[in-house]
């Protein structure tokens, strides 16, 4: 059969998108390379800082260079796309604008399996950049499922977070802010937490709360093996 591919636009960060091919790879029983499924990625650090774009006010909108990066990898062959970061999901309309390939939005993807595995009213907690609260990449899909966020009361700390993994890697400093937000959206009653920064994804398999945690990572690795093991028309 002909195999569908998927397009990441990667790069934002680049251990985030290494991750992304991890979380792929741990959903195929492989025998061999053949078993496994095709990936296009740009990967491209260069992408406009959404933290500057978004936070700080300054900086390029990074918009268009991932419409072209979209317009690229939908050339090269990609019969869908997809990108494992939450804040640059506030850009998808020029993703959605510059191609004609369907796009595997990981916030409409995980606020799906909210709705399928909560009450209407349930609460969510989401351990992010500020990015994403300021842009309502979140809030409002919540809302739309009959559902509500919450967030960390200290953003700032876990922008600090972000930029030490950015940095550093996962570090138990780093561990720790993401663990004591979990906590706190725990008390503030969230009935379920949204590990919604792909930096923070790269800890989520230590992270340990008392509600479950959905990683936006690997519910877009779902969406690209359910997209890619389809045959293509």
């Amino acid at each position: 059969m002909t195999r569908r591919v998927v397009g990441v636009l990667g790069g934002m960060g680049p251990e985030a998108t290494i991750l992304l091919q991890q979380r792929l790879l741990q959903k195929i029983e492989a025998r061999d390379d053949a078993d496994h499924l095709p990936l296009l990625i740009d990967m491209n650090p260069q992408v406009p800082s959404r933290i500057a774009h978004l936070i700080e006010g300054r900086g390029e909108n990074p918009g268009p260079v991932l419409a072209g990066m979209a317009q690229r990898l939908e050339t090269a062959g990609a019969t869908a796309l997809a990108m494992p970061c939450n804040t640059a999901h506030h850009y998808a309309p020029f993703i959605t604008a510059a191609a004609t390939v369907p796009f595997l939005d990981m916030v409409a993807l995980s606020v799906a399996v909210a709705r399928q595995n909560l009450p209407q009213g349930a609460k969510v907690g989401i351990l992010a950049s500020p990015a994403v609260k300021m842009a309502g990449v979140f809030d409002e899909p919540l809302k739309e499922a009959g559902l509500s966020a919450l967030w960390p009361a200290d953003a700032d700390r876990m922008l600090t977070a972000i930029k030490q993994i950015k940095v550093n890697g996962p570090t138990p400093d780093a561990l720790g802010i993401l663990t004591d937000a979990a906590t706190e959206l725990t008390r503030c009653d969230a009935d379920m937490l949204f590990v919604a920064c792909s930096e923070f994804s790269l800890m989520a398999e230590e992270l340990v709360a008392q509600v479950p945690i959905v990683d936006t990572v690997d519910v877009l690795a779902t969406a690209i093996h359910d997209h890619t093991t389809q045959e293509a028309s």
